[in-house]
């Protein structure tokens, strides 16, 4: 393909990943059935093969049946060639999902996610959303132990507000926060981003393509099978603007994934975007944007675009999972 997919730090303690990952969730839930496991493993090995070794999954995803899928494609020496991140903290049941950051979930999660990947170690073990129920030095404090035990590497969170991050960082380094960013989505610009920098951590952006949209367009929400969350969004206002994206990916001679793709890359050495697929194409495609060069100007020009778009992050997920704060460390002190 000849496409070379550079390694770079993640965050400041020492992790090293692709520049960019695969986000492996539509794998096994939320966009659509299930794929056939052979098919995403091939997919998942053409990957590491392609340079992009930086694997994301979660406990979540299935539920539990994601990490089984990444655990099988990582037999036969294949886990050495890996960044694994898989995350912890939600519970779903009956279509609904309940936030736990409980030190005995920590753990219990832990040990369950290292059984289902069949590996032990985890590479970056993230929070996956922040239970405002309990303060993140409680949680932190359990997920220190397990980095002290040698059971995960790194620590990483996700969707968590800029208090919650310096909160935490404060109990062990942060290695990455994981956050929804894209042409579709910058509201974490403001203060999320710069706190990252301020911190030394990384930034991984998932969904970087607008959840598919800026892959193909209005064509995804209308074909857009029973049981896919990104059905019911703001298509006609946002048609417009993704035209104009395809218009600009022409003339560079580029898809508008690529494009859209690439201003991620170009917002930061420190920032490594996962974009997910369940197509060999699709992927082959998405690392190409590595290879996309933006000037200053059509970084502006395509911000100024994004401005424009209207919808929410989430329909589905609860919103307080957002930008979520956890009591102080007395509170909890005092209950205990």
């Amino acid at each position: 393909m000849g496409v070379n997919v550079p390694k770079v730090k993640l965050g400041s303690q020492g992790l090293e990943v692709s520049k960019q990952g695969l986000g492996c969730m539509g794998m096994s839930s939320f966009y659509g059935p299930p794929k056939p496991d052979a098919d995403m493993i091939e997919l998942i090995h053409h990957a590491i093969d392609s340079g992009v070794t930086f694997l994301d999954t979660s406990d979540l995803y299935g539920p539990h049946t994601n990490e089984i899928l990444i655990g099988k494609a990582l037999k036969g020496g294949m886990r050495e060639k890996v960044q694994l991140a898989t995350k912890f903290g939600i519970i779903y049941r009956d279509g609904k999902g309940e936030v736990c950051g409980d030190p005995e979930y920590v753990r219990s999660s832990c040990e369950s996610s290292l059984k289902r990947l069949d590996v032990d170690c985890i590479d970056l073990y993230y929070v996956h959303r922040i239970d405002t129920r309990v303060p993140i030095e409680v949680t932190m404090g359990e997920l220190k132990k397990l980095v002290e035990e040698g059971k995960i590497k790194y620590i990483g969170l996700s969707e968590a507000s800029a208090s919650t991050i310096r909160r935490a960082h404060a109990v062990h380094p942060i290695t990455a926060v994981q956050i929804e960013w894209s042409l579709w989505s910058r509201d974490v610009e403001e203060e999320l981003i710069p706190t990252c920098r301020e911190l030394g951590i990384g930034i991984v952006p998932y969904s970087p393509l607008g959840r598919g949209f800026l892959s193909v367009g209005p064509k995804l929400l209308e074909e857009a099978s029973e049981g896919d969350v990104r059905k019911g969004e703001n298509l006609e206002s946002n048609k417009l603007i993704y035209e104009k994206i395809c218009e600009m990916a022409i003339s560079k001679g580029c898809s508008p994934s690529q494009l859209a793709l690439s201003w991620v890359h170009h917002q930061g050495d420190d920032v490594v975007p996962i974009p997910g697929t369940t197509k060999m194409d699709n992927f082959n495609d998405n690392i190409g944007a590595l290879s996309v060069k933006l000037t200053p100007e059509e970084m502006a020009l395509l911000s100024s675009l994004a401005e424009n778009v209207k919808g929410d992050r989430y329909r589905t997920m609860a919103s307080t999972w957002e930008d979520a704060d956890t009591p102080p460390l007395e509170s909890w002190k005092a209950e205990a």
